[in-house]
């Protein structure tokens, strides 16, 4: 078998990467929106509500039994607001314009 002699006419086609000193244009967009972020303020808000409700119903004195701490706002509204205050965190990470 014959060797051919490589010339311009046969030279088989590669095409190099191109090199550039600019990088591609990257999408300059933010990923949250306004919105996203007053929804996380109001979720932190919900959130800080539900642990100042569950302050306090406590006795300063070890030897008397309080029986405030067992109320409805303590062991039942707190406790749902701290929830729905993450439930907001997660809408709001996830929240997108359509």
């Amino acid at each position: 078998m014959a060797k051919q002699a490589v010339t311009k006419e046969n030279k088989p086609q590669t095409k190099a990467p191109a090199v550039s000193s600019e990088r591609e244009p990257e999408n300059k967009s933010m990923p949250f929106t306004k919105m996203n972020y007053i929804l996380v303020l109001v979720g932190i808000a919900v959130i800080a509500l539900g642990m100042i409700l569950m302050i306090g119903g406590g006795s300063d004195d070890p030897d008397v039994f309080n029986p405030k701490m067992f109320d409805f706002r303590h062991i039942t509204l707190a406790p749902i607001l701290v929830l729905v205050g993450f439930v907001v965190e997660i809408v709001a990470i996830f929240w997108r314009k359509k």
